[in-house]
């Protein structure tokens, strides 16, 4: 039995052994279930794809890093497409053991980026690691640490506005504080097996600023008329009403 309830926020240790656990256990079924998204380079279940969006600008000759790749479709499709040279990190060894094997991948807890100053021209992220860990902007100053002078930091995290509304894509009464930042799953020995974090955009634009990026833009897509499929909680119902993602382009200060 698991019981869920928003409560403290757990020990940075605890949300990357309880994510790493989940993601494990899950790998298997979230490629099968979601075979379309992974199939390239694709920035939120809306299905804006980066080949007619060009979020990350050119990224001809750069270095660049995906922030919690999963099995690293975004970073294959790069290569693909010409990018100098893209690496990535994962949490889960089992999202990482499904990558085609195209780029250089290692296992790594954002909370702890395993790379060097001034690394990167680019770092981006397409929903991963930046809304489960319990303190984002630690994250955000180690981001902008490998990253060089100017250096973009791009992605893509829930609309703010989602978490108000139950993980039913055919709900669409309002039921949990959009002011609640945390949620967290506990075994019946109270070990912590899930969590996932809700920033306000209020906190997005507080903790960008204080790690020292430039919010340039905020792309919040909508859901495309030929788009029938749900996808978890998004729902073309849902996406005809209030926006499902959001997707922050930033530089380095």
């Amino acid at each position: 039995m698991t019981t869920s309830e928003p409560s403290a926020t757990p020990l940075a240790g605890q949300a990357a052994s309880a994510n790493r656990a989940w993601w494990d256990s899950d790998a298997e079924r979230y490629h099968a279930d979601h075979a379309a998204y992974l199939d390239g380079f694709h920035w939120c279940p809306e299905m804006l794809a980066e080949s007619d969006a060009r979020l990350l600008g050119d990224v001809t000759g750069l270095e660049v890093l995906e922030l919690g790749c999963g099995s690293a479709p975004c970073s294959s499709w790069l290569a693909r497409d010409g990018v100098g040279f893209v690496t990535g990190f994962d949490i889960s060894r089992e999202m990482l053991r499904r990558a085609d094997g195209r780029v250089p991948l290692t296992q790594a807890d954002a909370q702890a980026l395993p790379y060097r100053d001034a690394s990167f021209d680019v770092v981006f992220s397409v929903f991963g690691a930046l809304p489960f860990v319990p303190d984002v902007t630690a994250v955000l100053v180690d981001v902008a640490r490998v990253l060089r002078p100017g250096g973009r930091l791009v992605f893509a995290v829930n609309h703010p506005i989602r978490w108000i509304f139950p993980d039913d894509p055919e709900a669409f009464e309002a039921q949990i504080s959009y002011f609640e930042r945390e949620y967290v799953e506990r075994d019946d020995d109270g070990t912590v097996t899930y969590t996932e974090f809700h920033r306000t955009f209020g906190d997005w634009v507080r903790a960008l600023d204080d790690a020292g990026f430039h919010l340039r833009d905020l792309v919040e897509p909508e859901w495309p008329d030929q788009l029938t499929e749900n996808w978890g909680q998004w729902s073309p119902q849902r996406g005809r009403i209030f926006p499902g993602s959001a997707i922050f382009l930033t530089e380095k200060r």
